[in-house]
């Protein structure tokens, strides 16, 4: 009897924390198709009719097609990087013994200590002189730079915990460095590529600050800035900034529930080992 007090107390606690998690996702959405004097004077009430003319306003008149195009270049190249040059990064640091590797380990770790926009106003005056300004590749450049250090502090614990004996299976078959990493390690690696891939593409997906430092043209815009232009001076349309913000999390959401399980498989495990 006390098993069963116990497991419908846990229950209900995990419900409690769901629905706490998952409420404001339904109220968005829910408000997304209603019109703006329903959300100013009913905002917790179901809308009185669906219709998506919040979502046809948003995409017509700000240009969201635009905005979602460069937010998708940006967040996809910006992760491919980040995974591409931290798993080789990685990979190089763990498989290869030599002077310099505790050094430039803790040079990528310092990465981690020191937060990229306190340095903000020496990023602007870099990108400046390579006349980058106000295009997507100075965004790109930053977020790669600002993920690394994190990318390859996950990779490196990953490959410490396969056996090398994988590697010199691989080389006496004849595979040189880049064909191990690449034919034998790389499927190996499923949980930390979507742990790192999950993180970063929610960080660059949902970061406001970069793009309004870095970009002035509007038509360069990113999800984030691009919904700055529903909030007035002196009114929010607030139908379309829920129709915005559904938007722009659906990608998220979607990605997340493809990527899920490998993800928690990666968390969980790196949590063991």
């Amino acid at each position: 009897m006390t098993i069963k007090i116990g497991r419908v107390a846990k229950y209900l606690v995990l419900l409690f924390f769901s629905f706490l998690a998952l409420y404001p996702i339904f109220l968005m959405i829910s408000s997304s198709f209603k019109t703006n004097l329903e959300i100013l004077t009913s905002p917790l009430a179901l809308p009185t009719s669906f219709s998506f003319d919040n979502y046809t306003m948003v995409w017509d008149k700000v240009n969201f097609g635009a905005y979602i195009w460069n937010s998708v270049y940006v967040s996809g190249l910006s992760v491919f990087l980040i995974i591409f040059l931290s798993s080789l990064a990685a990979f190089y640091l763990s498989r290869y013994k030599f002077r310099w590797n505790p050094y430039i380990l803790f040079f990528f770790m310092l990465g981690l200590m020191l937060p990229m926009k306190l340095a903000i106003l020496p990023l602007y005056m870099i990108m400046l002189k390579l006349q980058l300004l106000d295009t997507l590749t100075s965004l790109v450049i930053l977020y790669v730079a600002g993920g690394i250090p994190f990318a390859v502090f996950v990779f490196y614990g990953f490959f410490r915990t396969l056996p090398t004996e994988l590697d010199q299976s691989a080389r006496l078959d004849g595979c040189n460095g880049f064909q191990v990493y690449y034919k034998i390690i790389l499927p190996l690696m499923k949980p930390a590529l979507a742990t790192v891939g999950i993180v970063h593409l929610i960080g660059v997906w949902n970061d406001f600050f970069y793009p309004l430092i870095f970009l002035k043209s509007e038509e360069l815009s990113t999800i984030p800035l691009g919904v700055l232009a529903l909030f007035g001076e002196y009114d929010t349309e607030w139908n379309m900034l829920f129709a915005s913000l559904t938007i722009s999390s659906l990608p998220m959401i979607v990605a997340f529930l493809f990527a899920s399980r490998q993800f928690i498989e990666g968390l969980t495990s790196g949590a063991i080992k």
